[in-house]
């Protein structure tokens, strides 16, 4: 079938890859512009920009997808579906209606509608997750869905690991809806059920930031969820992050157990204060501590948390 992709995401790259694989390579490619990434914030092509020139598809990067030119640009290149991932703007009308409109979404809709469902997912502890194609409405994440898979999310998971999966399983996913599609079979969209739906916010600052009032288990989470693209982080007394890119939940550690300590032996800092054992360092919460196993102070590089206490007082 003849495709146009619209995506910007390392996420979306994966999908537009897959896509170009197949039978259905894209005539052309949609993504936001450039801009500043990182923390030098030098200004870099999008994930799906670099990815669509490595593989020789043409790709446009207008301010807004919803200027009259680019729906003139997808007129002259004649698709018969568009295929969204991961764009990060909204798509009106009149686009939104001219051709139909693919949607591959990380999650099993309705749980985790919006821009960061494989972070919320692990956050909350889910079981599962997994990629729904779904035809692209005005609604965010809300339109009919035509195929699903599951994903089991495993104890250890981090962002990246998880994504891997899922872009796997998404572009495996879209590439049979269009393959049947093609093959005299239109998808059969059904209806999302309005119960159970949930909100995948975009990722704050305040996201990052390690909660010591907030459950343990549920602080180790959020490290793994931010892993290793965006990071969660620890605030430090004299006003700067450390950033923590690995933790345990301390075994034993509990509510009860703070006065004397954790059923390994190590002693526990109060809440939401550092502390070095024996070469492991360790932060508070409002029911045990968190062993920090991998950290990267303000303007250095990640290390294991036995090099942070050789060359931090704490």
């Amino acid at each position: 079938m003849r495709t146009i992709f619209l995506g910007t995401s390392e996420f979306a790259a994966a999908i537009l890859g897959r896509l170009a694989e197949s039978g259905h390579s894209p005539q052309l490619v949609l993504t936001r512009p450039d801009r500043p990434r990182g923390r030098g914030r030098k200004v870099l092509a999008p994930p799906v920009a670099q990815r669509a020139q490595a593989l020789g598809i043409a790709v446009e990067q207008p301010a807004s997808v919803n200027d009259p030119a680019v729906c003139e640009m997808t007129e002259r290149a004649e698709p018969e579906v568009l295929v969204v991932c991961a764009f990060g703007a909204l798509i009106k009308e009149p686009l939104l209606s001219a051709h139909p409109l693919l949607n591959v979404h990380p999650s099993l809709l309705p749980r985790w509608r919006g821009a960061a469902p494989i972070e919320r997912a692990i956050i909350a502890g889910d079981p599962e997750t997994g990629v729904s194609i779904m035809r692209l409405v005005e609604g965010l994440d809300s339109g009919p869905v035509c195929a699903a898979a599951r994903e089991r999310i495993a104890p250890g998971d981090t962002y990246g690991s998880l994504a891997e999966r899922l872009w796997a399983l998404g572009g495996e996913l879209l590439v049979g809806v269009l393959d049947r599609w093609e093959g005299g079979e239109p998808p059969a969209f059904v209806e999302q059920k309005k119960l159970g739906a949930t909100y995948a916010e975009k990722i704050a600052p305040e996201d990052r930031l390690l909660d010591p009032a907030r459950p343990t288990a549920e602080l180790e989470r959020r490290v793994r969820a931010l892993h290793p693209h965006i990071g969660a982080r620890v605030a430090l007394a004299d006003g700067t992050v450390l950033g923590v890119h690995r933790a345990k939940v301390l075994a034993g550690g509990s509510a009860e157990g703070l006065a004397e300590g954790s059923a390994d032996g190590l002693a526990e800092p109060p809440a939401g204060q550092l502390m070095g054992n024996g070469g492991r360092l360790l932060y508070g919460t409002g029911e045990g501590a968190l062993e920090l196993e991998c950290v990267q102070p303000p303007g250095g590089r990640p290390m294991a948390a036995a090099a942070y206490l050789r060359g931090h007082a704490l």
